[in-house]
């Protein structure tokens, strides 16, 4: 009986390790039984376009007579979903632009399928009772970031105008909400922010923006494994042509886009409002192409001088691979 209770305390245990314990948003067994093919997508509440799409199952309406589950996982932020997406945990998800572009340069086998926004999410935030009023005034201080994220890229970038190298400060490298919660307890001189959290902290803690510039932000990008786009170019252009439905349901219905925002991620609707409709530029061509590649040819220099990527020619040789303009160009909004 020992014996036996150690085997199934095994089994149990390998299948809580290995993931294979079905989760609320977790694929489920195709009908009639087997295998169903899965999708597994991000989603992300610096992508409202995700939420829309979550909460009203188009993808799942579709694909389910077909006997494909959909799953979707939350990124907290475009490196937790680089990682995703590297694992193997996720079929599509989304970054920012420049995200994906050191995620290719060191590696990452994935493509970006689509544009979803052309936000300005990323700025450098400071406590309300801050004496720093600009970029060049953060040398020797603490700047909370998460690397792998426009807002860290954001802040290479504001420090590389200013005159500054990024040894002249000390980031402390922090996931977005806890980069939030840092600057508001004085743990931290400034933070590179991001929305929606950026501005709550704005209306909550009367956090200040003491630097801004949509030309450091990257655009909001959906990228595919290539090994997905292989084996599944059907599906792939179904998420795009879902988002695109997505994209078009916030234009049409900014009311309910705006409750919608602010219900799933928490957040005040004056807050959602703000991301929404002054912040986030969501009637852009989604085909991914010139537009990206000019924003990442300006961000190249101070990836290759921080060591984002490894070396110039591979972050050159990203550039010249990452896009796939395919699905968005073939997109259709049924």
């Amino acid at each position: 009986m020992r014996i036996m209770r150690a085997v199934v305390a095994a089994a149990v245990s390998t299948a809580l390790l290995t993931g294979c314990v079905q989760g609320e948003d977790s694929p489920a067994e195709a009908p009639g039984g087997g295998d169903a093919v899965a999708l597994r997508l991000d989603y992300a509440y610096y992508n409202p376009a995700s939420l829309v799409l979550r909460e009203q199952k188009w993808l799942e309406n579709e694909l389910q007579p077909k006997g494909v589950t959909v799953s979707w996982q939350l990124s907290a932020g475009s490196n937790k979903a680089n990682e995703a997406l590297r694992a193997e945990a996720i079929d599509v998800g989304s970054t920012a632009g420049a995200a994906a572009l050191v995620a290719r340069a060191n590696g990452a086998p994935i493509k970006t399928i689509e544009v979803f926004s052309q936000p300005e999410w990323a700025a450098i935030v400071v406590p309300k009772d801050s004496p720093i009023t600009g970029v060049a005034a953060l040398k020797g201080t603490k700047v909370a970031a998460t690397k792998g994220t426009d807002p860290y890229f954001f802040l290479l970038q504001a420090l590389d105008e200013a005159g500054l190298k990024p040894g002249d400060v000390t980031v402390t490298n922090l996931q977005h909400a806890d980069g939030k919660t840092a600057l508001e307890r004085g743990d931290v001189d400034a933070w590179a922010g991001l929305d929606p959290l950026m501005a709550t902290s704005e209306r909550d803690a009367g956090s200040k923006l003491i630097y801004r510039n949509v030309a450091f932000n990257s655009y909001g990008v959906l990228n595919a494994r290539e090994a997905f786009l292989a084996e599944h170019p059907d599906l792939a252009q179904a998420v795009v042509n879902a988002y695109e439905k997505a994209r078009q349901w916030i234009k049409d219905n900014p009311v309910e886009a705006v409750a919608l925002y602010a219900r799933e991620a928490k957040i005040s609707e004056q807050v959602a409002t703000a991301v929404l409709t002054e912040r986030t530029k969501i009637d852009v061509d989604p085909v991914p192409g010139a537009a990206q590649r000019a924003v990442f040819e300006k961000i190249l220099p101070v990836l290759v001088a921080d060591a984002n990527v490894k070396s110039e020619a591979d972050a050159r040789a990203a550039i010249d691979t990452l896009f796939e303009p395919k699905y968005a160009t073939a997109r259709s909004v049924s």
